[in-house]
C-alpha cells in the first residue's frame, strides 16, 4: 500500500454539535491535503454509503461529535461494510459514550472519579422531582455538576453551588438525554489529556490546563477564539502530572479505545487526579486542546493524522 491514500473525512451529521463536526473535518481534511492525501469531505446522509463505494476510500476518518458519530452506530456499519476508519472499535466508543458507563468501568481499575448520581427523566418525573432533588443534594451535597448521560461540548452541563438552581438545572440536561448524571462537585484544576497511538503503543502527550474566562468551561468557551486560557504543559506539580498521565492511560485502555482519544480530568488542590469523561472522537478545531498537545509534543498536525490514517488504513475491526 502506497503511503499516499484517498481518505473520505465525514463531518456535519445531524446532532446538536454539527457546526463544530464540520470545523473538525475541514481542518483535518486541511492537514491531510497538506501532506498529500487525496481527501474528499462527505456531510453523511442516505446515500452515504453509496458515494463511499463511488469513492473506494482506503479508510475513513469519521469526524461527526455527538450521538451521529460517537456512540459506535456508524462504526459498526463502516466495519460491517467492509470499510477501515479511524477511531475506536464500535463497541469501545458505546462505552465511553455513555457517561455511567465510563464512570462505573473507570471506578472498577481503581482511578477516583467524582461521587454521582443517574437519574432518568421518568423516576424524575414519576418519583417526584423534590424528592429526587432532595435526595440528590443530601448524598452528593449542595455543590455539584449536572451533565446529560451522553453528549459532548458541554452542552446541557451546569455547575450549581446554589441548591435553588438544581431543578432548572436537570431540565436543561434532559433537553439533551433522558438520563441526567449528577456528579459531586470537585474543585481544582481543569487538565485535557491526549493519548495518541503512533505505532508505539499509546502514549500520553503534554497536559493541557483549560481556564476559561468567564469560569466555566461551556460550548462558547470552548469553540470562540479568546474565550479560554491553554496552559501547556499544565501548571500542575509534577506528581500530579504524573497522576493524571496514569488516569488517562488507564481510561484509555480499559475502555478499549485506539488511535486518538481526549481524557478529561480534575486535579484537585491536593494535587490528586480524578477522571471526569472520555472522548473517543476529540474535537479537532483551531480553539481544540488536542492539536495543542500534539504541537506542543513537537509533532506536526499532518504528520500525525497521516500516521493516524495509514495505521487504519492497514486494520479493519
Amino acid at each position: 500500500m502506497t503511503d499516499l491514500l484517498t481518505i473520505a473525512v465525514l463531518s456535519g451529521g445531524i446532532s446538536h454539535e454539527r457546526e463544530i463536526s464540520l470545523r473538525t473535518g475541514r481542518r483535518v481534511a486541511d492537514a491531510l491535503t497538506e501532506r498529500g492525501h487525496t481527501v474528499v469531505l462527505l456531510d453523511p446522509d442516505a446515500d452515504l454509503f453509496a458515494r463511499l463505494d463511488a469513492i473506494a476510500p482506503d479508510v475513513v476518518w469519521p469526524a461527526l461529535h455527538g450521538s451521529s458519530g460517537e456512540d459506535g452506530a456508524l462504526l459498526a456499519l463502516l466495519s460491517a461494510h467492509g470499510l477501515p476508519y479511524v477511531g475506536p472499535a464500535s463497541s469501545s466508543a458505546r462505552l465511553a459514550w455513555s457517561k455511567p458507563t465510563a464512570k462505573t468501568l473507570i471506578e472498577r481499575a481503581g482511578v477516583s472519579t467524582a461521587p454521582s448520581l443517574t437519574v432518568t427523566r421518568e423516576a424524575f418525573r414519576e418519583l417526584g422531582a423534590a424528592n429526587v432533588l432532595r435526595l440528590i443534594l443530601r448524598e452528593l451535597g449542595e455543590h455539584v455538576v449536572v451533565k446529560p448521560a451522553q453528549g459532548g461540548s458541554a452542552q446541557g452541563v451546569t455547575i450549581i453551588h446554589d441548591p435553588e438552581l438544581l431543578p432548572r438545572a436537570m431540565v436543561d440536561a434532559f433537553t439533551y438525554h433522558d438520563v441526567a448524571i449528577v456528579e459531586a462537585f470537585i474543585g481544582g484544576t481543569e487538565i485535557s489529556a491526549t493519548v495518541v497511538n503512533l505505532g508505539d503503543g499509546p502514549i500520553v502527550l503534554p497536559l493541557v490546563e483549560i481556564v476559561p474566562l468567564e469560569g466555566t468551561y461551556s460550548f462558547e468557551a470552548r469553540y470562540t477564539a479568546g474565550e479560554t486560557n491553554f496552559f501547556v504543559p499544565a501548571r500542575v506539580s509534577e506528581s500530579a502530572s504524573a497522576g493524571a498521565r496514569e488516569v488517562a492511560l488507564v481510561a484509555h485502555a480499559v475502555l478499549g479505545l485506539s488511535d486518538l482519544s481526549r481524557i478529561d480530568i480534575i486535579v484537585d488542590d491536593r494535587g490528586a487526579a480524578h477522571f471526569l469523561e472520555a472522548n473517543t472522537l476529540p474535537g479537532l478545531t483551531e480553539t481544540s486542546s488536542a492539536p495543542l498537545a500534539i504541537e506542543a509534543a513537537g509533532f506536526s498536525l499532518p504528520e500525525v493524522y497521516h500516521t493516524l490514517a495509514v495505521r487504519a488504513a492497514r486494520q479493519l475491526r
